[in-house]
């Protein structure tokens, strides 16, 4: 399985396509190739895996994964609608 961490852009490098992103608090060059010609901007949310943009995806969806990311790293999965791990199986 992959994971996307949704991070919002604090900078961007238009001659290397690259950028500064943050995810709570730390903050990351990334490589912003797949979404600079999106009208990607400044405060935007990007999906990004293994160092790269994937998507830009909008706060809502980018809310929602980084409270789930949260969610399953607490393992504290009571009340997540669908969601059942072994042990409570």
């Amino acid at each position: 399985m992959c994971v996307g961490l949704p991070a919002q852009v604090i900078e961007i490098s238009p001659k290397d396509r690259s950028g500064l992103v943050e995810v709570d608090g730390v903050r990351r060059q990334v490589d912003l190739t797949l979404v600079i010609r999106d009208g990607l901007s400044v405060g935007d949310w990007v999906l990004l895996h293994v160092g790269f943009a994937m998507s830009i995806v909008d706060e809502d969806e980018a809310a929602r994964t980084l409270q789930f990311i949260k969610l399953f790293e607490a393992e504290d999965f009571e009340g997540f609608e669908g969601f059942e791990t072994a042990e409570q199986s």
